[in-house]
């Protein structure tokens, strides 16, 4: 196998999603983790609804709907203004620490962001963390009116970067995405960013479950859908050895 692509999926991946609590928290205290967590998986939930219903809807959109269903389902008051503010960090979430230096030590690759994030978003998010230096390409599924994990998502890939799957290595934290692109047939890293061992340390020190240990618990561990990624790492930072492995 010859490394000549190195894509990856945006949220959870290059970007903390868990960075929108900061702003969740300072605008309904008290509810900050517990909106983070149901807006997330809501809204994950939505592109997989949205995509088996064919009443696609871009990124911004169901983003709006999970949160606006997250608000209202704990009660709390909100307007436009709300929704807008809590939305505006979708465009300043956090890079994780590791990620500037893993993206430079690759850069003699093609480097590319494919992501279910609408244009627009993606465009925001990239051009403020200063990726757009860095990346060759930043794909949204837009064109193709589907989200990850479907097939036809993935075929963008070589659509905009002109490589064979064979010659793509995949980068996702998500696990159904990572499943979503080996069924495809891309090469396959998986960033196991919580193992087992932790998640069984998590709830033997509590008796109650706090909202981010079930939603790692529910998100963050390999799926059970028969196939499995070439790779699993804990951090980006391990990105360049396994590239490494298999030349220019």
């Amino acid at each position: 196998m010859t490394i000549k692509a190195v894509v990856f999926d945006a949220y959870g991946t290059l970007y903390d999603v868990q960075s929108v609590a900061a702003v969740t928290e300072e605008t309904f205290p008290g509810y900050g983790e517990i909106i983070t967590q149901v807006w997330r998986i809501k809204q994950l939930e939505y592109s997989w609804l949205r995509s088996l219903m064919r009443r696609y809807e871009d990124f911004s959109v169901l983003t709006r709907e999970s949160l606006a269903y997250t608000l209202r389902i704990l009660g709390l008051k909100y307007d436009d203004g709300v929704l807008t503010r809590l939305m505006e960090k979708y465009l300043h979430l956090d890079l994780y620490p590791d990620a500037n230096a893993a993206l430079a030590a690759l850069k003699n690759r093609k480097l590319a962001i494919l992501s279910n994030g609408s244009t627009d978003m993606l465009n925001a998010l990239v051009r403020n963390s200063g990726l757009d230096r860095v990346l060759d390409a930043t794909i949204s599924i837009d064109s193709k009116r589907i989200f990850k994990p479907a097939p036809d998502a993935y075929v963008l890939i070589g659509e905009k970067l002109g490589v064979q799957p064979s010659d793509v290595l995949f980068v996702s934290s998500n696990p159904w995405d990572a499943c979503g692109a080996k069924s495809f047939g891309l090469n396959v890293a998986w960033i196991e960013r919580v193992t087992p061992e932790a998640m069984a340390q998590a709830c033997v020190k509590s008796e109650m479950i706090a909202p981010l240990t079930m939603f790692k618990a529910i998100r963050m561990q390999m799926d059970e859908l028969g196939v499995a990624p070439d790779y699993r790492i804990h951090a980006l930072s391990e990105l360049p050895g396994v590239v490494a492995a298999h030349g220019s």
